[in-house]
């Protein structure tokens, strides 16, 4: 295709050019010019080929004039570039004094100046000089100030001075839009701050820029409403947050327990029971069975009613036997929680299952076992072995290994040992 084209043109120039020399050769033109005394006659064609030549000498003068400025400004700007790259690597390498020096030399450069500033202040920053972090990102400032903002909130974040970086982030949001960058740095500071509309207000912006993968993304999305959702000041603004999510966004597991556990806490345990069934329904999840022991002590009775009841679906999931053992403890059922604790720990012993079953014995009275109890979910958190059972707890709490049977999501039998 690009060789036809390449032809078609040398011939629409061919043809141009033929027509032009015929057109010249009937009539080739005459110019006069008169000038203080002076007068020239010549033909059209020479004039035009006079005045070419004219002006590329001309061109060549002043190329040659400024050879030597251009040159110099050739050579400055290669050698800003050399240090820069040296001042970059120096500075990753640690190596940081040296990397100033590179640094503040390729600044002199106009062109390289922003860049240089702004490593220099990194570089600064890593060797603990606040100071000259602080007058890089000043200098940074009156060429490229976004970019000084948005490394200057970040420095803040780092230092863990979170309401400055907020205050920072929140004045100049408000003058003019932010980067990417100073978005993603008003987020982490609001969070940390538990200023819930700024981070949802930063988020929102922030996801317009698209610059994170679509994983990403999410993670600092469903962090960012986990956050929003657990500092929730009131029921009202609790519940405008959930409203105001995605049904994408309130199927995550996170925010389904973040939102029943604050729900839970400002009075509302109907609510947050109703989150976590309903999730249950649509996927199984052992975080959610767990947190479901996890909203105060409202509707002890009604919950465990409903925890029994997924016993008959769920029978090898160890989260819902320690939700049952916790709710037992927490009702003062003593011996039926460390029932169902001895099952989970059939199933997998866990340090969450060993410190319930602490609390189990401890309100039947039984100081010694509970101890035992304790002292194994301390070695289970830290992936040590744990020790066996008194001889007198094994009639009524067996934790030997049994086999279990699960079917696969074809309805296919399968027979799993449980871990010890």
């Amino acid at each position: 295709m690009r060789s036809w084209t390449a032809v078609l043109l040398l011939l629409i120039v061919a043809v141009a050019a033929a027509w032009g020399w015929h057109a010249l050769a009937l009539d080739p033109g005459e110019v006069h010019l008169r000038f203080a005394g002076w007068r020239i006659e010549t033909s059209f064609v020479f004039c035009v080929i006079a005045a070419l030549l004219l002006w590329a000498i001309l061109s060549l003068v002043v190329r040659g004039l400024f050879w030597p400025g251009r040159a110099l400004r050739r050579r400055a700007l290669r050698r800003g570039h050399e240090r820069i790259a040296d001042g970059l690597v120096a500075a990753i390498e640690g190596r940081h004094a040296q990397a100033a020096k590179s640094l503040e030399r390729a600044a002199h450069v106009q062109t390289l100046q922003a860049p240089a500033l702004l490593a220099r202040a990194r570089s600064a920053q890593a060797q603990g000089d606040a100071a000259e972090a602080s007058a890089a990102l000043d200098a940074a400032a009156e060429t490229a100030p976004a970019a000084a903002l948005a490394l200057r909130a970040r420095f803040l974040l780092d230092q863990n001075r979170n309401i400055e970086a907020l205050d920072l982030l929140k004045t100049e949001m408000a003058a003019a839009p932010l980067p990417p960058a100073a978005l993603r740095s008003l987020i982490e500071a609001a969070s940390r701050c538990g200023d819930s509309a700024a981070a949802l207000s930063a988020l929102a912006a922030f996801a317009k820029s698209h610059s994170l993968s679509d994983e990403a993304f999410t993670e600092l999305e469903t962090k960012t409403l986990a956050g929003a959702l657990t500092h929730a000041p009131g029921a009202d603004a609790l519940n405008a947050i959930w409203a105001g999510a995605s049904r994408a966004q309130r199927q995550r597991e996170s925010l389904v327990i973040a939102y029943a556990k604050r729900t839970a806490a400002l009075g509302q345990p109907l609510a947050a029971m109703g989150e976590i069934e309903s999730a249950l329904r649509r996927d199984w999840s052992e975080n959610l069975v767990r947190a479901y022991a996890e909203l105060g002590p409202s509707d002890l009775a009604a919950r465990l009613r409903q925890a029994e009841s997924w016993i008959a679906t769920q029978p090898n999931s160890a989260g819902l036997m320690l939700t049952l053992g916790r709710l037992c403890n927490q009702s003062e059922l003593w011996g039926k929680a460390r029932e169902y604790l001895g099952r989970g720990l059939a199933i997998a012993a866990d340090a969450p299952l060993w410190e319930a079953l602490g609390d189990a014995c401890a309100g039947l009275g039984d100081a010694d076992v509970a101890q035992r109890a304790y002292h194994n979910a301390l070695r289970a958190e830290r992936g040590e072995k744990t020790e066996s059972l008194p001889d007198t707890l094994r009639g009524a709490l067996d934790t030997r290994a049994s086999v279990l049977e699960q079917r696969s999501e074809h309805g296919v039998p399968q027979l799993v040992l449980p871990r010890q």
